[in-house]
């Protein structure tokens, strides 16, 4: 459905907007987050479950919602771009971005010709409404579209200032995970290397009057978020939330599932097995 870029608009006037990561592809449960009041929804095809035709729809199914529909790529790739932006979402998150000319590149993939390298299907694709609304989305060529590029290493961080300076990017996000790793301090995300990179791309995305955005880190909650200038929050993901809702919903804690609890289940259930093979050829008897 192309419409009225709600986070992007938000965004535009200043405002902070908040998200959640949805890894299930489960059009129900995606639908439930938008209207659950979240500004966005990440649909998450880089790490998350599905396919194009699950991604299809959940985005259907936010589109339901007052909530923006964004798509994380599997890669900084100009055909999973395509395929992403044909399927109409309103935002993509772009994954592992170290360079400018992967931003720009990134940035091209998005934009039909001569602004950018975007293959032409807007004759067929939901992107514009199935060519309902065809004439609009042309004239409109990526306003309503928010373009988030990720700094996942320390490359990324080394060139931050040049990527927030690419024309058409929207928003700067460090990808917490991944550039802890690459720093060689995984999850220490209180380590002074991990905050330096982090001040780093801050100064960046001010420079060059980006948007920041970040997810709630230890030391680092979605009030110091905001306190430190970033707008495009997103706050959790689906699966850790229903993981610790169900574990919590147990009045005992679940049993260990690693390999020697399943073998104690295994040769209980070998052994009641046996038992009553015994007990039939008494009863023969």
């Amino acid at each position: 459905m192309y419409r009225l870029n709600r986070t992007k608009a938000r965004l535009g006037e200043g405002k902070a907007t908040y998200g959640m990561i949805h890894g299930l592809a489960c059009p129900p449960v995606a639908e439930m987050i938008g209207l659950a009041g979240y500004d966005f929804v990440v649909i998450d095809g880089e790490h998350g479950y599905g396919g194009v035709r699950d991604h299809l729809a959940c985005l259907q199914a936010v589109a339901a919602t007052s909530a923006t529909a964004i798509l994380r790529v599997a890669a900084n790739d100009a055909v999973a771009l395509k395929r992403a932006l044909d399927l109409g979402v309103e935002g993509v998150l772009i994954p592992d971005v170290r360079k400018a000319r992967e931003a720009r590149a990134a940035v091209a993939a998005c934009l039909y010709p001569p602004r950018g390298i975007r293959g032409f299907s807007a004759g067929t694709a939901r992107a514009s409404d199935y060519c309902l609304n065809i004439q609009q989305y042309l004239a409109d060529d990526g306003k309503e579209l928010l373009v988030c590029l990720m700094i996942e290493s320390a490359e990324g961080v080394r060139n931050a200032r040049k990527i927030a300076a690419v024309e058409g990017v929207d928003v700067i996000q460090v990808g917490p995970f991944d550039l802890s790793y690459d720093l060689g301090i995984p999850g220490q995300f209180e380590h002074p290397k991990f905050l330096e990179a982090m001040a780093e791309v801050e100064a960046a995305a001010n420079a060059e009057g980006r948007i920041l955005g970040g997810v709630p880190l230890p030391g680092m909650s979605p009030v110091t978020l905001l306190e430190r200038g970033y707008r495009f929050i997103t706050v959790g993901a689906d699966v850790p939330l229903f993981s610790d809702a169900l574990a919590r919903k147990l009045p005992v804690p679940a049993p260990p599932l690693g390999p020697t609890a399943t073998s104690r289940v295994v040769r209980k259930r070998a052994s009641r097995k046996q038992n009553a093979r015994k007990n039939r050829v008494r009863k023969r008897n």
